[in-house]
């Protein structure tokens, strides 16, 4: 019976020797496994930050896209002579002849 012990215990110990070449193939599968993890942990970083830069390219796009069209409503508004001569009184106190212009305090007790 301690002899039968004996020989399982043998080839238990021959199985769990690894020759060098198993070694070599097992590190190098390790290190592409790191390698590669590694190369993908860096494409997803800059995916974030390309999507957080182009959010930002959007937002400013949409910006600007609504400054072009507030941008051409004024230009179409000044086209108005009516418009142009209201805009005139007001911003740079133009008057007619004759005419005086007072300006009230706006009430905050509204």
């Amino acid at each position: 019976m301690s002899e039968q012990k004996k020989t399982v215990k043998k080839k238990k110990k021959q199985k769990r020797k690894m020759t060098p070449f198993l070694r070599l193939i097992c590190y190098l599968i390790i290190a592409a496994s790191v390698f590669l993890l590694v190369e993908v942990a860096k494409e997803i970083y800059t995916t974030v930050e390309l999507r957080k830069q182009l959010a930002e390219v959007q937002q400013k796009y949409q910006e600007v896209q609504d400054e072009s069209a507030y941008l051409l409503q004024e230009r179409e508004k000044l086209t108005d002579p009516d418009y142009v001569q209201s805009y005139a009184r007001g911003n740079y106190m133009l008057s007619r002849e004759g005419e005086q212009i007072f300006y009230l305090p706006e009430n905050e007790d509204k």
